[in-house]
């Protein structure tokens, strides 16, 4: 029988037992046998109990060496759920979507090094998408730092860029501190992605710190003046349109701004990938924006007189490069709410800049709306104008025809369905025919991060089990996270997937038969049995590749509980859900 123990200080890996080593307190385990002591380390317990007590209920984590006490705290802390990933991309992503869904930070554990540089595609999603999340990295410990010891980085100038804030936990008794801090940071203004370190012999420090109370988001009421100044515009105005949804967007939100602009008559648009910001059943619901819009939004967007922008960032994704609305027009006025102060002005130039909570902006404006005679008639038109590009039209020009293929999901699957994916040109056919009905119902990336998907679906699982769940994904998104169907069928879930094949990276062969027409370049790919995989992992599966089969599958994976998985396979030449071909494209080229 070996003895195996935590590394001393200065040793890289852990090794055999030699006769006279002397244990430090409470660091024993016989491998094979009874724990000789279970004792938890102070410094790793207090960790885990600040998360409890700021509502921590789930962890997402790839376990490593060098955060081990905090795994140990967390077999005797219940309230806590523990899904444990196969890849820190995954873990994080997962953290990301947990997030999203809940406005309360989703909180990953990975190791340092390579475990860390997994999980900053996850941070970086949060950051751009402005989702509240934090990320906990074991690191080398206090004495190795600057050595370039195994797997050392730097991660506070690591992370710095792409997160809100990153430390490094140098002693236990500030853990409460900078947990508060974390929790605080990554929810309150824009919220976002917090990185904290953790020196792997810190966690085995004693301490009689106890835990902070819970951190609550700061209440941001608009100031009344200012709502004063923008209904005076709003009533000046003669074509005006909204954009909405970003950061610190809720059911609230929702529900009063959706009020607010049907009082008014108020046409209403999304930003990119936040189209569950209001219903789509609302009289004055637009479409979106972003990718592949209506083109008849694109010229009310320009045409705008006012534009109302409340939460979304007007990032380079949401204007078409900063085109849609134009970056600078004298004509037209401009009113941006944003929780962070230095987000209004920052690209385009505000003659309005209001500070407030999104909930606490939309509930203050619907009062305003109820007192104000103001009238358009121009939010009809424009939820008419949607309401037709958003229809499916018979075509039978391929076999599979992916708009009637959403279209029959419309009218198959339960309105509050979570859809889930990552990055490519297949999410246009979602996004266009698609109703959000429910709040959180879209998950995926702002930020074009591909393999969101799977990782979303499986948060969205655990988080919301009496709903259904579907990740949508391409064949190319579909394999940078899809192992994580391993996660989701340790963790229980019920969910389904749908796998887009058409053998290629189908956004980058779109751009590039339109810059290069005929010289297709490292955009094809050779791709595994997708129905075969799934069912590798126990999902019931099935393979269509006519409109018809599709429509056969999903009712029976629809009947079905667990894991479920449909291979769609489609002809490359169907690149957009504009209808954009490889051979349009060319002609155009």
């Amino acid at each position: 029988m070996s003895l195996r123990v935590r590394p001393p200080v200065g040793q890289a890996r852990p090794g055999r037992l030699n006769a006279g080593t002397r244990l430090p307190s409470g660091l024993l385990r016989i491998t094979g046998g009874a724990m000789a002591d279970s004792t938890t380390p102070e410094a790793a317990r207090l960790l885990v109990d600040c998360l409890a007590k700021q509502g921590c209920d789930r962890i997402f984590t790839v376990p490593g060496e060098s955060f081990l006490p905090v795994l140990d705290a967390l077999v005797d802390t219940s309230q806590v759920d523990v899904v444990t990933c196969r890849q820190e991309g995954g873990v994080a992503f997962m953290a990301c979507a947990d997030g999203a869904m809940t406005g309360k930070p989703g909180i990953a554990f990975v190791t340092r090094g390579p475990g860390a540089t997994n999980a900053s595609i996850g941070v970086h999603v949060a950051m751009q998408d402005s989702q509240p999340m934090i990320l906990f990295i074991g690191d080398v410990s206090r004495e190795m730092r600057d050595r370039e010891g195994f797997q050392e980085i730097d991660f506070p100038a690591f992370f710095a860029p792409i997160s809100k804030w990153a430390a490094r936990i140098d002693r236990a008794d500030r853990i409460p501190e900078y947990i508060a801090r974390a929790y605080a940071t990554a929810i309150s203004g824009r919220p976002g992605p917090v990185v904290l370190a953790l020196p792997e012999d810190m966690l085995y420090d004693a301490t009689t710190a106890e835990a902070r109370a819970e951190v609550v988001r700061p209440a941001q009421a608009p100031c009344p003046d200012a709502m004063q100044a923008m209904m005076a515009l709003i009533g000046d105005a003669a074509a005006p349109l909204a954009i909405i949804g970003g950061a610190g967007w809720n059911a609230k939100a929702r529900e009063y701004f959706q009020l607010f602009a049907e009082r008014l008559g108020l046409p209403v648009a999304t930003a990119f990938r936040r189209q569950d910001a209001i219903s789509p059943s609302s009289p004055v619901y637009a479409g979106n924006l972003g990718y592949g819009p209506n083109p008849k939004l694109i010229e009310r967007a320009k045409a705008a007189d006012l534009l109302l922008v409340v939460g979304a960032r007007l990032g380079e994704a949401t204007t078409d490069g900063y085109s849609v609305p134009p970056l600078v027009d004298k004509d037209r006025t401009l009113i941006h709410i944003h929780p962070d102060p230095e987000e209004p002005g920052s690209v385009y130039p505000a003659d309005l800049a209001i500070c407030a909570s999104m909930d606490e902006f939309a509930e203050s404006a619907a009062l305003w709306a109820g007192e104000d005679p103001i009238s358009f008639d121009a939010g009809a038109q424009a939820h008419a104008e949607w309401e037709e590009w958003a229809t499916a039209q018979p075509d039978d020009t391929y076999p599979l025809n992916l708009a009637q293929c959403v279209q029959f999901m419309r009218d198959t699957l339960p309105a509050d369905t979570i859809i889930c994916n990552g990055a490519g040109n297949y999410a246009g056919w979602w996004h266009r025919y698609w109703r959000y009905a429910g709040h959180p119902s879209q998950l995926a990336p702002t930020c074009g991060a591909m393999g969101y998907g799977v990782p979303a679906a499986v948060a969205a699982a655990k988080r919301f089990p009496e709903r259904m769940v579907v990740a949508i994904a391409g064949d190319g998104d579909f394999l940078m996270n899809g192992q994580e169907l391993a996660s989701a069928a340790q963790a229980g879930c019920d969910l389904m997937v749908i796998v887009v094949d058409n053998s290629g990276y189908g956004t980058i062969r779109m751009h590039q038969e339109r810059e290069f027409p005929e010289r297709v370049s490292a955009t094809l790919l050779e791709n595994p049995d997708f129905a075969a995989f799934g069912a590798s992992f126990g999902a019931w599966s099935a393979t269509a590749d006519t409109t018809q089969e599709f429509k056969d599958a999903l009712v029976a994976a629809e009947g079905r509980s667990g894991l479920r998985l449909i291979h769609v396979r489609i002809d490359v030449e169907q690149l957009a859900a504009s209808g954009a071909t490889v051979s349009g494209l060319r002609a155009r080229g």
